[in-house]
C-alpha cells in the first residue's frame, strides 16, 4: 500500500476508491476523482465490443455529468493513463492538477500534471 506519509487523507481516499472500482469488476484500470466541491467519483475501465473507455475518461465524464466544474485531484490504478486521458482531465480541471498513477497495491508509481 502507498506510504501514508506521502498521501493526505483525501488523496488516500481516492486511492481506495480507485482500487475498489477496479477490483469490483476485475477491470485492468480504476480511477477516482475529487471535484472542486470535494465530491468524489470512482469508475473502472470498460472494454466492450462496441466501446472501449479508460477509467479516467469515465470518471471525468461522471463528474461532468454530475455538474462538476473543476477537479482538485485524480488517481489512476493500473496501466498508465494515455495522453487522451490526461487531456480529458485537463478539460474538466484545467492545467496543473495532479493525477497520481498507482500500482494495483496502491503504491504511487508517478504523478502527472494536467
Amino acid at each position: 500500500m502507498a506510504d501514508p506519509v506521502s498521501l493526505d487523507a483525501e488523496d488516500a481516499k481516492l486511492v481506495t476508491l480507485a482500487r475498489g472500482a477496479r477490483g469490483r469488476v476485475g477491470a485492468p484500470q480504476g480511477a477516482a476523482l475529487r471535484d472542486e466541491t470535494g465530491r468524489t467519483y470512482a469508475s473502472a475501465s470498460v472494454d466492450l465490443p462496441s466501446v472501449r473507455l479508460s477509467a479516467l475518461v469515465l470518471v471525468v465524464a461522471q463528474a461532468a455529468a454530475s455538474g462538476a466544474r473543476g477537479a482538485e485531484a485524480a488517481v489512476v490504478v493500473g496501466p498508465d493513463p494515455s495522453e487522451a486521458d490526461i487531456a480529458a482531465m485537463r478539460d474538466l480541471a484545467g492545467p496543473g492538477v495532479t493525477v497520481m498513477v498507482c500500482a494495483p497495491d496502491g503504491t504511487i508509481r508517478s504523478r502527472a500534471a494536467t
